[in-house]
């Protein structure tokens, strides 16, 4: 069943620059509202979003506070891919029709949990 999801992301500069700055994301009516957690395995993760009458447009990623196991964001199990921070949070802006993307551990992880919207 499908939820409202509305993302922002606010980014607050302080010390030398003060200032903020809040980027909204278009509210998604076909969201699945969901959060998974979920375990990696060392190697190729390939991360299907939620479907069963929902269209995800974004998945936010966060890594355990205490991870110290590398992570690549990838299109395809071959790509080169982006390295990720070990424990901040990223979001995946996802196209229509995004069937899979891939995160490649450099070891098995636990506990990492992906939010659907």
């Amino acid at each position: 069943m499908a939820t409202t999801s509305t993302r922002v992301t606010t980014i607050t500069y302080s010390t030398d620059l003060v200032g903020s700055h809040t980027i909204s994301a278009a509210s998604n009516t076909a969201s699945p509202g969901t959060v998974e957690i979920k375990s990696l395995v060392s190697g190729a993760n390939t991360i299907t979003p939620p479907t069963g009458g929902t269209t995800p447009k974004a998945c936010t990623i966060v890594p355990p506070a205490s991870n110290a196991v590398t992570m690549t964001l990838k299109g395809v199990t071959g790509d080169t891919g982006i390295a990720l921070h070990l424990t901040d949070p990223f979001t995946v802006s996802l196209s229509t029709g995004t069937t899979t993307f891939v995160i490649t551990a450099g070891a098995a992880l636990t506990g990492i949990r992906l939010y659907w919207t």
